[in-house]
């Protein structure tokens, strides 16, 4: 089973109006003509049918570079993040980790400053007091350092408080994740997701880090930024970031596999004739799981619609919508409701999200139904 076999079908077939989703496309269009991103794929699917997939632009800023189709492949930035998380719903569901484990219990040197306090459940939820960045994270990233040192830092970090007593969003509590699951499986991360998600899936064109695939192949990122000697270096397109993997933010798709997870995820981790996650853990992932009186929703992984930062899906889809945007540009959400699901990528962040919420709420209005 492949993305390939998304069934086609036209917007009217599936209660979609051909015209508000042109209007959707002409933002992206425009954007482009503006100059505020040199690349964008829009997919838009409902019930299983795939009724727009498009791509804008060029993968690279130079003369005579591919045009963006539907198999152009983004860097996700923190869309990588619920991926990660699904890679330990796996282990969940075999038996192997709870959500309720203390990290510890995993990783036995993540002591002091209530760290003890910390379950697996908060470090994918954002409540665990952990930083979305280590102090000494640019140092790393100019030294080239191996994941490894960053996983170290994580480990041995200082808390930024009490566990369980607010909610902020950090990326090191997934790069702990990713810690547990590699230890539990003797797999990397990347490997790991290879054969258990995206093999199974059909998602061809994902990948966290390079798996071997050629940067030049792929669209290049913040183009009015990649000037300087630092991004050249370690930057968004250097060889050493694209290839890092970090499970926080260094996954490679598109938007025609990306349609394929979040319709896994609504049909209850089934697609197709391929099962890769139970109906529990798929339901599981998309429930709050986080305490009520911190008016902070989120799921396993994935925002939804109410959470308080990184869910740009608009304001006209169901509470019950979960997805993930990325810092790159990119957006990907779901809405169980009404079936719906969009997959926008960009190649630059415009106006602090302004665009992918312009975007989804755009698509969202092609409801007819």
């Amino acid at each position: 089973m492949s993305s390939a076999t998304l069934t086609p079908g036209s917007p009217t077939d599936v209660g979609l109006s051909a015209a508000v989703l042109e209007r959707a496309s002409g933002l992206l269009a425009d954007a482009l003509d503006a100059g505020q991103i040199s690349a964008a794929s829009l997919t838009v699917a409902r019930r299983g049918r795939l009724v727009l997939s498009r791509g804008f632009g060029h993968q690279r800023p130079e003369p005579g570079a591919r045009a963006v189709d539907s198999e152009s492949i983004f860097l996700l930035a923190s869309i990588t993040k619920p991926v990660t998380a699904g890679a330990m719903m796996l282990l969940v569901d075999r038996g192997l980790v709870s959500l309720d484990d203390p990290v510890q219990l995993h990783l036995p040197e993540f002591r002091g400053w209530d760290k003890a306090k910390i379950r697996v459940r908060d470090i994918l939820s954002h409540i665990s007091g952990m930083p979305d960045m280590l102090p000494q994270n640019t140092r790393l990233r100019q030294a080239h350092a191996p994941i490894e040192r960053f996983v170290d830092g994580a480990i041995h970090t200082r808390l930024l408080f009490r566990p369980h007593t607010r909610f902020r969003y950090q990326s090191k509590g997934i790069l702990l994740a990713a810690a547990i699951i590699e230890r539990l499986t003797g797999l990397r991360l990347r490997d790991f997701e290879e054969q258990e998600i995206f093999g199974p899936l059909g998602m061809t064109h994902s990948f966290l880090g390079l798996q071997g695939r050629a940067i030049e192949d792929l669209v290049w990122c913040s183009p009015s930024m990649q000037q300087s000697p630092d991004a050249v270096r370690w930057g968004q397109n250097s060889p050493y970031w694209r290839d890092f993997g970090c499970p926080w933010g260094g996954m490679h798709s598109t938007g025609l596999d990306l349609t394929v997870l979040l319709s896994c995820v609504l049909s209850g981790g089934v697609w197709g004739d391929t099962r890769v996650f139970s109906p529990a853990a798929s339901r599981t992932m998309v429930s709050d799981q986080n305490p009520a009186h911190l008016d902070s929703p989120w799921g396993i992984g994935w925002a939804l619609r109410d959470s308080r930062v990184w869910s740009f899906f608009g304001e006209q889809v169901s509470a019950h919508t979960f997805g993930h945007v990325g810092a790159t540009g990119t957006v990907a959400w779901a809405d169980p409701d009404t079936g719906l699901s969009c997959v926008c990528l960009t190649n630059q962040m415009v106006a602090g999200g302004a665009l992918l919420r312009r975007v989804s709420n755009t698509v969202a209005a092609a409801l007819e139904d």
